[in-house]
């Protein structure tokens, strides 16, 4: 979906500063921003927690987007959970009233600069190295990581639209 009448990201050029090889990587995780920020802007906080037909609640996939991509750059940089990462990932999902859907897109969206820090900051030959991934120390390579960094973003995209959508639908009825 482009924005304000503007192609998608993809096909805006190529990012300043990002590695060839991350590109796609960085466009996927621009426009799952942009999306995210056209979708929620307006929605209700007394909604975050709503699980319409037992999915997914829109603060859960709003945590878990910013939660998911935290972790999968610490992995992608070759280094453990700290225990606050470890803390908000068993937070993640649960009702907390305090917060507002504007400090979860801000979340979110800093999570996106760091992302695209953390690209631009990235040595091309290094995209092939071994990382462990988990407790299990699973393996993959970096740019794996990175790759489902924003694969796994675009999911949770889908998922909260539709959330959203199925959302807005029942209050109208």
């Amino acid at each position: 979906m482009a924005t304000e009448n503007k192609p998608e990201v993809w096909l805006r050029g190529p990012l300043p500063e990002i590695p060839p090889l991350l590109q796609p990587a960085a466009h996927a995780l621009l426009q799952a921003q942009e999306e995210v920020n056209a979708l929620m802007n307006d929605f209700p906080d007394k909604l975050l927690w709503e699980k319409p037909a037992n999915m997914a609640s829109v603060g859960f996939h709003l945590q878990h987007l910013r939660g998911v991509l935290d972790r999968l750059l610490t992995y992608a940089e070759n280094k453990v959970l700290t225990e606050e990462q470890l803390d908000y990932l068993q937070a993640e999902g649960k009702p907390a009233a305090e917060i507002t859907t504007t400090e979860l897109l801000t979340a979110f969206n800093k999570e996106i600069e760091k992302a695209l820090h953390q690209f631009k900051h990235t040595n091309e030959i290094s995209l092939t190295e071994y990382r462990a991934v988990g407790r299990g120390k699973l393996p993959s390579t970096q740019i794996g990581l990175l790759f489902h960094a924003a694969e796994h973003t675009m999911r949770h995209l889908g998922q909260l639209l539709v959330t959203v959508q199925v959302i807005k639908s029942l209050m109208k009825s």
